[in-house]
This record gives structure tokens, C-alpha cells and sequence, in this order.
């Protein structure tokens, strides 16, 4: 029973991390052929530093063994039970009391089999094993296949295939820990998604759909998505119906983004490049721009007459049209945000798998869709208690303000995005601060729209929401003249588009370094237009990187960023701004940033064609999209690699995490690695 019960428990953080976590071992299989008809299958297994893989052979009621698994033919049969070099290392594992035997590093297993053919063919089947290290285990089952030059033999018997029959059940039986695993699946199509698996991404990527809510660039849609539903509602009933329907839309829509990469084979990169490009984002900016004014009493969004009449019997189909709409403006704004947290789903789908990413979209959609649904619900409720008063326009006119503030987002994508330099840093906070002035003065009173109420006096729930704006305001003043202004980092521009910085000197690398800031081998290409933060020099090109760290001797930080990601200008003010830190990325390493979502047209000899989605690559971001997704299996940022001059990983990588000791640690690591 214990054994069932670890066993269910590692197999539920398997597909978890499986949903995010590249396999880290690498299998190569070959085939060569012996004198007599006798054939030796070699698996090549390369193994990621840090995680070892276990042995074959050691007691049963342990962890799961490597084991090989060859699908029934009539044109070989199986010569004994595998090899495997070199000796493995024992050790007694804690958990299951056992002496246990893994390999680090690499290992070699070697099949023979029997040919019963002259005919050339292939061999197919699978190879179930786990994988550890200090703080995780993993599951995988990934198939196998491998051509054999075929040579005249005997003809096939029956006893031939009684005896691969018995070969395939002894092998089975060898591994009793995870028989009845392999039993339960057997008749499944190993070209499918197991059912395990697809159960595990459903609970993942539900509970990533929850965190996707805190996002800084979802949190914001709250406000707009309730007070939409504030406006215009004939009845309760009709409110809940579009309220539904509004969920539904959000789950319908993450659904299909699933649907259409994979049968579109769109890509990975598909909402990167929707998230970014200056289309979208102007459409937004001014549908944004068209709520504020609605909430400030310009105008009024109604619903066509002929379609608002209808309601008790059916469905208003105003309201499902708006509903949708709004949906659908959710659910593409959140892509700046969500779509990293959804990346590794989309990776599957441009890889032609459907299922999997299907059924983690509409999980992920499910979770995301339940806060606003319920969001959407409560207003109405709050709009039907009696004395409601003005101040609902007030909590309209306020949301106006917000939303006004988080239009300029989608100006700085495009801004950022194309290296038009118009909405500088100062520009940006400027709007902000007197926004955020003009706020405070209207919770005084003193600023009044054409719905408010008179304001007899200043309640006290007023005087502090004024006094929480003006103190926000002179908080974003110091940002005009350079200084990071960290808590809001992730919605702001990046110190790079600061034109005026009077904090430049204080943020000098060169304070916390004895290197120079500007010790690298040459200029680096595309230093004109991408920059990196505080001071920090390095490459954008990743051959130019290369190649100087192969000179210097020197590791190299793989860096993979965006400029509308939100989570890489929060690392890099609130971590990467830390003096140790600072001292290590310009001491210690080799930085290559490598902007994903970056437009700049790429000359055509440097264009490539991709291997994962066969399509031509012609700008910067595009190419390292498809580097860090051929590469690394991951298109989410920020996204941090440690790698030695011939680009092998020292340690594991990392991604957004704001602990600085977490950072120091991970660079030291890397350091250490690379010395040795």
C-alpha cells in the first residue's frame, strides 16, 4: 500500500512538471549489425547535470527502474534482457529503505536480437524511466524507433514468436513496481496522450489559470470587466445569463488558441507575436481609450434596441454580443501575461499534439474565466440594493481613470516593441502622475463629471483614496529623473527608454565591479536599439556572444526577455538591480539577451528555417523564439541559462523568481560548474 501511494504521488508531480520541464535526459538509438544474424540496439543516454537516472537492475520496491519495451514483430526476437554501462552507482534511498542503483552523466544500454528476415525494417516501441535530483523526481515514457538492415535467416516459427512473447512478459515481470501501470495503459496508442498525463496538465494548468489572475496586466481588466456589467442590466436573471455567457466566451476562446495553433501549426510564437504587434495593441489602446470616456460620461455604451427588448424568454443577444466581446478583449490583452504560462502547452500543439494542449487550454480558461464570471455577477446584485446612491458613478468615473492609466500599455508595446522612441520612460511617468493627481482631486470634490452627484463634504473614506493617489503620484516623480520604482516596475517602460536620468552614476556597474563596464570583445550588433539594464554590457547576437566568451573563457548567461514582458522588467529592477548580483553578471559572465518578440528586420542571410514549424524566421525575435523553443523546449520569459563556451548547461535554468539569494546562488553554481 505505501508503494502505491508514492508511486501515485510521483506520478501526479510528474505530469505537473512534465507540463513545464524539458526531459533531461537525451536518448540516441542506433543499430549494428553483428556477424550471424545478430543485431545490437544501442540507447545513448545523455543526462542533464544535477539529475541521474536509475539502473535496470537493482531490488524491487524502489523507484522505477530504466526499462525497454519492444513492440511485437515477426522479423526479429529478443536475445536476453539489456546491458548497460558504465557500472551504475549504489546508494540506499531514504524513502523507499532500499539500496538503489542510478547512473550520472551518461549511460549505455545495449539489446542484441535475433533477425528473422533479410528484409530491411524498423523497430519501435518505448522506454519507461525516472529521473531525480535533490528536490524532484520525474516520470517519463517517451517511444522509440531505430532502422535495422534486414539479413537472410531462418524462416519465422511459431515457437519464434511464443519465445518474443515470453521475452516481452518476463520483461514485465522484472519491473513489478510499475506492471500494473503498463497493464492499465496497454491497449492505449502509445502515439496518444495517456490519461494520467492529461488529468495532470487539467490540475496544472487550472491552478496557473487562478495565479494568472495576479498578473500585471490581468489585474487591471478586473475593474473594466465589473463595471461593464454595472451598466444597463434589465434584471437580475438577464445579468447572471450574460455574466455566464461572458465565462463561458473565455473558456470557449483559450480552447481555441489550442485549436488553431495545432491545426493551423501557428506556432509557439503565436501569441507572443498577437501580444506585440502594433496592430492589436492600437486597437486596444483606443478601445480602452473609448471605455475611460464612456465611464467619464462622454457617452454611453448601450445595446442595440431591437436586441435589448428581448429578454425573459431567450437570451438578449445585445448582451451575448457584448459579453462575447468583452470576453474576447479579455482573454487577448492577457496574452502579454498569460501567454508564457501557456506557452509550454502551445509548444505541444505546434509539435501536432492535439489533445494535451486542448484539454490544458480549456482547464486553464476554466480557472481564469470562474473569478471574472463571479466578478461579473456581483455587480448587478450591488446595483439592486436599494439606496445605491451616486456613488456607483463615482466607482464608474474612478475605473475610467484606470483603465485611462493602463491604455498607455499598449502605446509602449508598440513603442518598445519597434524602437520609435515617442513614449519615453518620462513621458509614460509624466501622464501617469498627473492622471493620478487629477484622480486625488476628484475624490476632494473639486473635479466633477457630467453624472456625479454634489459632494457636500469629504468623507473619510474619500480623504484617504485622495490622499493614497497624491502620495502615488509624488511616488512616480523620482521615476521622472531616473529611479527605478520598483513596485510598479512591470507596468512602466524600462529604464532603457530613459532619455533624462540623473541616477545613471548611481547604478553604475562599475561601483560594484572590478571590471570595466565596457570590457567586451567587440561592439555588440543591435547595441544601437536593445539595451540592457543598469549599466550591465553584453551581446544581442548569439554567435557574437559566443565567440567572445570563447575568448575570454568566460560562462555566459543565456538571457530570453521581451519588451512587453512584464516579468523580465520585474526581475531586472527588483534582482538583477541587487550591488551582488550586479558584481557577478558583469564579473563573472558573458550576457547574451536575446529579445523574442523584437520586429527589427533581420538581413537575409541570417534568416533561418525553422525545424519545429518548417517556417522562415526574418527578424530578431522570431529567431530566438524558435531558439529557446528548438533548444530548450520552452517559450516562456524571463527565462535565464547558464552555459559553458560550447553552450551545455551548467545548472538548471531558471525563470522569474524575485528571490535574490535564489539568483546569487544560481550564478555562483553556474561559476563553479564551469571551473570545474
Amino acid at each position: 500500500m505505501k508503494k502505491v501511494v508514492i508511486l501515485g504521488v510521483l506520478l501526479i508531480l510528474t505530469i505537473s512538471l512534465k507540463a513545464q520541464l524539458v526531459d533531461p535526459v537525451k536518448w540516441k538509438t542506433t543499430s549494428n549489425n553483428q556477424e550471424s544474424g545478430i543485431v545490437e540496439i544501442t540507447f545513448d543516454a545523455s543526462i542533464g547535470m544535477h539529475w541521474h537516472l536509475y539502473s535496470q537492475y537493482f531490488d524491487d520496491g524502489g523507484p522505477v527502474k530504466t526499462t525497454f519495451y519492444f513492440d511485437e514483430s515477426n522479423k526479429f526476437e529478443l536475445i536476453g534482457t539489456p546491458s548497460e554501462s558504465p557500472e551504475p552507482e549504489q546508494v540506499f534511498d531514504d524513502v523507499f529503505k532500499i539500496n538503489v542503483k542510478y547512473f550520472s552523466n551518461k549511460a549505455q544500454f545495449i539489446q542484441k536480437i535475433k533477425l528473422l528476415t533479410e528484409e530491411a525494417f524498423e523497430i519501435t516501441g518505448s522506454i519507461e524511466y525516472q529521473v531525480c535530483q535533490d528536490d524532484k523526481c520525474v516520470y517519463f515514457n517517451p517511444d522509440f524507433k531505430v532502422k535495422v538492415a534486414g539479413e537472410k535467416t531462418a524462416q519465422v516459427s511459431k515457437d519464434a514468436q511464443a519465445d518474443i512473447k515470453d521475452e516481452k512478459h518476463s520483461k514485465l515481470e522484472k519491473s513489478p513496481q510499475t506492471a500494473n501501470l503498463v497493464n492499465d495503459s496497454i491497449q492505449i496508442d502509445q502515439n496518444t496522450t495517456e490519461g494520467k498525463s492529461i488529468w495532470g496538465f487539467f490540475f496544472l494548468a487550472f491552478v496557473l489559470g487562478l495565479a494568472a489572475i495576479l498578473t500585471p496586466c490581468v489585474f487591471p481588466m478586473i475593474p473594466m470587466t465589473v463595471s461593464f456589467f454595472m451598466q444597463g442590466q434589465s434584471s437580475k436573471f438577464n445579468s447572471v445569463v450574460k455574466a455566464l455567457i461572458f465565462g463561458i466566451s473565455i473558456v470557449v476562446l483559450y480552447t481555441s488558441v489550442g485549436l488553431i495553433v495545432s491545426l493551423t501549426s501557428a506556432g509557439a510564437d503565436f501569441t507572443t507575436g498577437l501580444s506585440t504587434h502594433w496592430i492589436p495593441n492600437t486597437i486596444f489602446f483606443v478601445l480602452f481609450l473609448a471605455f475611460a470616456a464612456s465611464f467619464f460620461g462622454m457617452f454611453e455604451i448601450i445595446l442595440p434596441s431591437g436586441l435589448a427588448n428581448k429578454a425573459d424568454k431567450q437570451v438578449d443577444k445585445g448582451g451575448f454580443l457584448a459579453s462575447f466581446f468583452m470576453a474576447f478583449t479579455l482573454v487577448i490583452v492577457s496574452f502579454s501575461c498569460t501567454g508564457p504560462i501557456v506557452g509550454a502547452l502551445l509548444v505541444k500543439a505546434a509539435g501536432g499534439d492535439v489533445l494535451e494542449p486542448l484539454i490544458g487550454m480549456f482547464a486553464f480558461g476554466l480557472a481564469f474565466a470562474l473569478p471574472f464570471t463571479l466578478l461579473a455577477i456581483f455587480p448587478r446584485m450591488l446595483k439592486s440594493m436599494p439606496k445605491s446612491g451616486g456613488w456607483m458613478n463615482a466607482v464608474k468615473v474612478v475605473l475610467g481613470f484606470v483603465i485611462l492609466a493602463f491604455s498607455l500599455k499598449f502605446i509602449t508595446n508598440i513603442d518598445q516593441t519597434y524602437h520609435l522612441g515617442i513614449i519615453t520612460r518620462e513621458v509614460f511617468l509624466s501622464i501617469w502622475i498627473v492622471i493620478f493627481v487629477l484622480l486625488g482631486i476628484y475624490f476632494l470634490g473639486k473635479l466633477k463629471f457630467s453624472h456625479d452627484s454634489e459632494v457636500p463634504f469629504i468623507t473619510v473614506p474619500r480623504l484617504v483614496l485622495a490622499m493614497a493617489s497624491f502620495v502615488f503620484a509624488l511616488y512616480l516623480v523620482p521615476g521622472i529623473f531616473g529611479a527605478d520604482l520598483n513596485a510598479v516596475s512591470a507596468l512602466i517602460p524600462p529604464k532603457s527608454a530613459q532619455q533624462f536620468d540623473l541616477t545613471s552614476h548611481q547604478v553604475s556597474v562599475s561601483e560594484h565591479s572590478s571590471v570595466a563596464p565596457n570590457s567586451l570583445c567587440e561592439a555588440p550588433k543591435y547595441g544601437d536599439i536593445l539595451h540592457l539594464p543598469h549599466g550591465l554590457q553584453g551581446y544581442f547576437d548569439y554567435e557574437q556572444g559566443m565567440a567572445c566568451a570563447k575568448k575570454l573563457n568566460k560562462p555566459v548567461l543565456l538571457d530570453f526577455k521581451g519588451h512587453a514582458c512584464a516579468n523580465c522588467k520585474e526581475m531586472e529592477n527588483k534582482v538583477w538591480s541587487n550591488p551582488e548580483v550586479l558584481k557577478r553578471l558583469q564579473e563573472d559572465y558573458i550576457i547574451i539577451a536575446m529579445y523574442v518578440d523584437d520586429r527589427t528586420k533581420l538581413p537575409e542571410s541570417e534568416w533561418i528555417t525553422s525545424s519545429y514549424d518548417g517556417k522562415v524566421k526574418k527578424t530578431i525575435g522570431k529567431k530566438y523564439a524558435d531558439f529557446q523553443i528548438e533548444k530548450y523546449n520552452i517559450n516562456s520569459q524571463p527565462y535565464y541559462v547558464l552555459i559553458d563556451t560550447d553552450g551545455n548547461n551548467l545548472n538548471d535554468p531558471q525563470g522569474h523568481n524575485l528571490d535574490i539569494d535564489n539568483f546569487v546562488n544560481f550564478l555562483d553554481e553556474g561559476v563553479h560548474a564551469f571551473i570545474k
